[in-house]
């Protein structure tokens, strides 16, 4: 197309073209154009003109812009196909032009941008293929088969997919157990520094260069138990900074990918569970209705509170102890656990027996009635004057 373009006006003395180099990378950055515009600026250069074969592979955004302020300084003619020649934006109409095409230019940004986070969305949830990055702590890379696209085949190109690491990843497994047991992060980490058991960045030095490759830490662990991988299912995108299109959505393996390390039935079992902190008579204190219980009089969530050697609950309607205290401030709400859990029994049973409910009533303990009212997706809802149940709304 340069030859085309500049027939009859002259030839083309040179090429230059960036091979897997994005468009937004900016000129002096790209390794051809750099040597271009290092050869036209020469002083003893025989270039009087630069040929664009095609404005959207060369450029995005205002990059034209600052380029055409570049070749003027150097007394250079800029052509395009567009312009059926050298660009002048003096003229009004090849201004016009050049705004469109940096429009176009930016769009085919997008698409292209859409259309590889699509297809790598697709991959690991259609496929389960691993597509790069360091393999989890408690795993280990293996040879999955040739590459599927003939072109990378040609070339030698394998696939990959993660396989327990046998010198870590029984360490992985004894985190959740002693998760789904109610250990802390804190207790877990430190365990695993009194054992001696290397951290992610000195099991596999060569892959944490940035880190320091010291003692486990709280967040070293927590991101351990967070991470789906362990349930065999391949994942991907989990930290997109993006909040809009398909760079927004992580992705699942729809099967198992690689063997897991952890059920998923316990998996979701150690998200749930809540380290109980122990009082300093060294007892724990449990609540067991902590997050279901609301205030009818201004919709907070009760807090959890210790009163006589039993869990309450109570709202303070926003009030602190920084706070001056007002008249208008409406009565503090209090509420017993056990006595509320005997209530809801009652009403269950009285229900069961009329037949108007299928939920079964257990006394024996506190968390059976938490467990029921997540079950059914009920919150109680507390004032002065008594409770009620009400369903949680799913919109």
């Amino acid at each position: 197309m340069a030859d085309e373009l500049v027939a009859g006006h002259g030839q083309v003395v040179a090429a230059y073209f960036d091979a897997g180099t994005s468009r937004r990378v900016p000129w002096r950055q790209r390794t051809q154009t750099a040597r271009l515009m290092t050869a036209a600026s020469s002083s003893e250069s025989a270039i009087d003109a630069i040929v664009i074969g095609e404005y959207e592979r060369a450029f995005t955004g205002i990059q034209f812009a600052t380029l055409y302020t570049w070749r003027t300084r150097h007394g250079l003619q800029l052509w395009l196909p567009e312009t059926g020649g050298p660009v002048d934006l003096a003229n009004r109409d090849h201004r016009a032009l050049l705004a469109l095409l940096a429009t176009q230019s930016q769009r085919e940004v997008l698409r292209a941008r859409h259309r590889v986070l699509a297809a790598m969305h697709n991959q690991a949830t259609q496929q389960g293929r691993y597509l790069g990055g360091r393999p989890p702590y408690g795993y280990q890379l293996v040879d999955a088969g040739p590459h599927p696209n003939p072109a990378d085949a040609r070339w030698g190109r394998r696939l990959q997919r993660l396989a327990p690491d046998p010198r870590t990843a029984p360490h992985v497994s004894w985190m959740f157990r002693q998760r789904l047991a109610g250990h802390s992060v804190a207790s877990i980490a430190r365990h695993l520094n009194e054992r001696g058991v290397p951290c992610p960045s000195s099991a596999d030095p060569d892959r944490n260069r940035h880190r320091t490759r010291g003692a486990w830490t709280l967040r070293t662990v927590a991101v351990i138990l967070a991470n789906p991988r362990y349930t065999g299912r391949q994942t991907w995108n989990r930290r997109a900074t993006d909040t809009s299109g398909p760079a927004s959505i992580p992705a699942l393996s729809v099967k198992a990918a690689h063997p897991a390390l952890v059920t998923e039935q316990d998996f979701l079992a150690a998200q749930q569970i809540r380290a109980a902190r122990p009082a300093r008579d060294g007892r724990t204190r449990r609540f067991a209705l902590a997050g279901l219980i609301r205030c009818g009089v201004c919709d907070r969530r009760l807090d959890s509170h210790w009163n006589h050697g039993r869990p309450t609950y109570r709202c303070r309607h926003g009030y602190t102890s920084t706070q001056l205290a007002s008249q208008e401030r409406a009565k503090t709400l209090y509420i017993r656990e056990d006595q509320l859990v005997d209530q809801i029994n009652m009403r269950l049973e009285d229900q069961v027996n009329d037949g108007c409910t299928r939920l079964e009533p257990d006394r024996t303990r506190s968390s059976h009635v938490a467990t029921m009212l997540r079950g059914s997706r009920q919150f109680i809802i507390c004032d002065n004057a008594g409770w009620r149940l009400q369903e949680i709304d799913s919109s």
